[in-house]
């Protein structure tokens, strides 16, 4: 898959979060997640509009917080195998991607966490070629707090580089990064806080990733859409298929990308599922073939 092949798209979700909406509802975010039939619903919604989109995206990647139970906590280990019945059902030819969020390792993470989730969900970053275009999975807690396990910080560091390193060498047409936690919602210098990177770190990432030619980098967290950029590097944060904390719908990302750029729309799901992909986008993918 190195050889660009012409257009394609794939489709981003974010923080299903089994068990937000109610621990939402009820002001008690620590143990109110004793409920999600609310996010079945949704994820089932989601998975059937994918299934339904002609022609078939190239991936669907999930980008964190897939429950809402932290590690160790009384529901999660059911969540996960609810959120597992729903994806199953994906279309086989689909690859699913997973990316690690602050519920899914803890907003301080641990080896131990991290571990639990590399056997349930794969691993905490990766990077994976589809036709000429190089994608890196990151695990942003790392960059959030890493104080628990400072040598996996700076594995991920490292192995970051390399990655880099090899794009360079190969030519790729694209890079796109996916992670839980946005670099920025708006603005590269707005203040830190729970929903974005510390400023001193998202800098360096900012720096590094647009010496390397990053495209885009998708995130979730934020449960409502924002983004940015910097330097040509777009920040897109794309709201949650769960739990909305602001005015937009549950939904799904299209991001189509062509030879020259990386294009994406957001579509509620009823929107997603009634009427699929709108024109402008399809015509994209069938100009270059």
């Amino acid at each position: 898959e190195y050889q660009w092949k012409g257009p394609f798209y794939f489709i981003q979700g974010a923080d299903p979060q089994f068990g937000l909406m109610k621990a939402w509802t009820h002001g008690d975010t620590e143990n109110g997640d004793d409920e999600w039939q609310e996010e079945i619903k949704l994820a089932e919604q989601a998975v059937q509009a994918i299934n339904k989109l002609s022609p078939k995206p190239k991936f669907f990647v999930l980008c964190g917080d897939l429950v809402h139970g932290m590690p160790g906590s009384r529901w999660k280990k059911n969540q996960e195998q609810d959120l597992k019945n729903v994806l199953k059902n994906t279309d086989q030819d689909i690859p699913l991607v997973f990316v690690s969020g602050n519920h899914d390792i803890g907003n301080t993470p641990t080896k131990e966490a991290i571990d639990g989730y590399c056997k349930n969900w794969g691993d905490d970053y990766f990077s994976f070629w589809v036709g000429g275009v190089f994608f890196l999975v990151l695990n942003s807690q790392l960059y959030f707090d890493s104080s628990k396990c400072p040598e996996l910080r700076q594995a991920q560091d490292a192995w970051l580089d390399e990655q880099l390193a090899v794009a360079e060498r190969q030519k790729c047409k694209h890079i796109i990064v996916f992670q839980h936690i946005p670099l920025f919602l708006r603005k590269p210098d707005e203040d830190h806080d729970y929903f974005n990177l510390d400023k001193s770190v998202r800098q360096e990432i900012m720096e590094k990733f647009h010496k390397a030619g990053i495209k885009a980098v998708f995130s979730g967290h934020y449960h409502r859409n924002a983004g940015g950029s910097y330097k040509g590097l777009e920040m897109v944060v794309s709201s949650a298929i769960g739990c909305q904390l602001g005015e937009d719908t549950h939904g799904l990302r299209v991001v189509v990308v062509t030879e020259e750029k990386v294009v994406h729309r957001y579509y509620s799901l009823n929107e997603l599922s009634s009427q699929g992909i709108e024109k402008e986008l399809l015509d994209m993918l069938a100009k270059q073939k």
